[in-house]
This record gives structure tokens, sequence and C-alpha cells, in this order.
């Protein structure tokens, strides 16, 4: 697993160490992917990284084994792969499971990882239908009058729920040292003619960006072990 730093608002600690309920949201995940076999994790860290190194240590106390690569400047979404090709033994033999680090989801992970596997692709992306509830009327207009209106429709898209099985042989798309988000990796990839597959899942999936989403989550994992 690899986590990214994700800093849409500022805090006074890592997004990763906001409790949902008793718990930060990083240890949740971790407790999440161990249930599902992961032992070996690889955290990036950027902002306050100290902090996260010294709550979370080599991950004994979990039960599992965490490394970390240390971004000196913000490297994207992507970026930090080079770090981890650079200095973590990454096997050539099975894929890199590679998450942001503010998803919670019940999706099951070694289901992706199988399909990855058999699909021949070199990365593959979780995805889920995302619903946009259009907030006004949306007016069609033809010659200068109006041919059709509707109010407030909704559009559903596909997008990345933010998970990926990357093979290693991947990562040398990732430059070194400069920011390089998820989109640019697969754009790359496709660019050299490579294949990117996605797997769809409708597990239970937030992404926590906001305060309100992160109260979701508490109350949902508060219900979990009601």
């Amino acid at each position: 697993m690899l986590w990214r730093r994700i800093s849409p608002l500022t805090y006074t600690i890592p997004k990763p160490l906001l409790p949902i309920g008793e718990k930060p949201i990083l240890e949740e995940i971790i407790e999440r992917l161990k249930a599902q076999g992961v032992r070996d994790f690889v955290i990036a860290v950027g902002y306050r990284a100290e902090l996260i190194e010294t709550y979370f240590r080599d991950g004994s106390q979990l039960g599992v084994r965490i490394a970390y690569v240390r971004e000196t400047a913000p490297l994207g979404t992507a970026g930090p792969l080079a770090l981890v090709r650079a200095q973590c033994d990454v096997p050539d033999d099975e894929p890199l499971l590679v998450m942001n680090g503010d998803i919670l989801t019940d999706l099951d992970t070694r289901a992706l990882t199988q399909a990855h596997a058999a699909s021949g692709c070199e990365m593959t992306v979780a995805t889920r239908e995302y619903q946009l509830h259009h907030p006004y009327g949306v007016i069609a207009v033809t010659d200068g009058k109006i041919s059709g209106i509707t109010e407030k429709p909704s559009v559903t898209d596909t997008v990345s729920a933010g998970i990926y099985a990357i093979d290693a042989s991947a990562l040398d798309v990732v430059p070194d040292g400069r920011a390089f988000d998820m989109p640019d990796m697969v754009n790359a990839l496709l660019a050299a003619g490579r294949s990117v597959g996605a797997y769809a899942f409708d597990d239970a999936w937030i992404a926590i960006d906001r305060i309100e989403q992160l109260e979701d989550a508490g109350r949902i994992i508060a219900e979990r072990h009601g």
C-alpha cells in the first residue's frame, strides 16, 4: 500500500491522524487491509511526517510491517511511486496496491488484484459510478431560442476511486523528483501503447475531503461497532 498526503484543507496535524471514532483515518485503513491479508505497507509522508512515523512506528503494534518514504516537496498522487521504486524492494511477481490515504471502503482488494493479474494490464484503476446532481435547471438553446429545459438533472459518470493495482514495470513512467498525478501516469502509459484496466465495484466507499465527510465516516464506524 502507498498512502499519499491529501491536503485540501490545512490541518495542525496530518490528515491521516484525524480521528474517525476512536482511531485515526489511516489506522482504520490499515486494519481493514490487514483483514484482507495485507501485511506490508509503504507510507509516503510529507507534512508533519514525524507525527505519522511516531504514531505508527514500524507497524508491529498493529501486526503489520510499515516502511516510509519522505516527500521533501509535494509530489502529487503518483510522484511518490518514484521514491518507492528507488528505496523499496518492489516485487516483480505481484502488483502494488496503491491507495489514497483518505478513503474508507469495503472493496475486496484481493478481487481487484486478481482481476488485474488476469487482465494482462500494467495498471488497473478501481472505478465506481458517481452521480452529479445539477443544482439548476439546464436549458437547451437552438438558434437563440429555448428548445427545452430540464429541471436539476443528474449526470452519472465513471470516476476513479483512488485505489490502484500497479505492476512494477509501470513505475518507469513516473519521473523522479517532481509532481506527477495518477491521471498523468494513466496518460503516460496509454501514450506509450501500454494497457490500463478498469475494475468497477459498488461496495461501500467514502473519500474524506471535507469535515462533514469525516463526521459521516465516524457515524458509519460507530454503527458498525454499535
